[in-house]
């Protein structure tokens, strides 16, 4: 008893450092063309958005989406000092339709930090969705957040949490 009374405790610490939500994903063609646009960088963190996007697609590909092609760097304006804008993401979603994908992944980052404090653990704040380009309709969506432990890095916790988001997505 005294075991599955310290095993619950654990599992509720555990949960207090996630958190995640998502709308039901329909049935999505995995072998039609991707695009993956930029990422809108909420965070005083220079270039958040361009590291999500580097794990998403890393992400996205182990779920079986290989035909993914990426917006184009030269026509994205994030930089050390000017994120990317719904505006830039509206060009980009042009872009995707004009290359003929037929889905568009993109999202923003709203926290990409280590805290402050004796530990300095990391948190991360992103949300993801999925545009069918032949509709415009967004059908599916996703929002989270998570903090790691002190030695942990951003990129890790950064990593589970997009893995957690991108579960929900039903893919054939």
């Amino acid at each position: 008893m005294k075991r599955l009374i310290i095993a619950c405790l654990g599992l509720l610490l555990l949960a207090g450092c996630a958190v995640s939500d998502h709308t039901s994903s329909p049935v999505l063609e995995k072998n039609v063309k991707w695009a993956l646009l930029p990422m809108e960088n909420h965070t005083e963190t220079p270039q958040a958005g361009l590291r999500m996007e580097a794990i998403t697609e890393s992400v996205i590909r182990v779920k079986g989406v290989m035909n993914l092609e990426k917006y184009p760097s030269s026509l994205t304006q994030d930089s050390l000092f000017e994120p990317a804008d719904a505006k830039a993401v509206e060009a980009a979603i042009s872009w995707a339709q004009q290359s003929g994908a037929r889905y568009a992944l993109t999202g923003s980052v709203n926290e990409w930090r280590y805290k402050t404090g004796v530990d300095g653990e990391p948190a991360v704040g992103v949300t993801l969705k999925i545009i069918d380009l032949q509709t415009r309709q967004i059908v599916w969506d996703a929002a989270g957040a998570r903090s790691g432990w002190g030695r942990e890095a951003v990129s890790a916790v950064a990593q589970k949490l997009l893995e957690n988001l991108a579960g929900g997505i039903n893919l054939k």
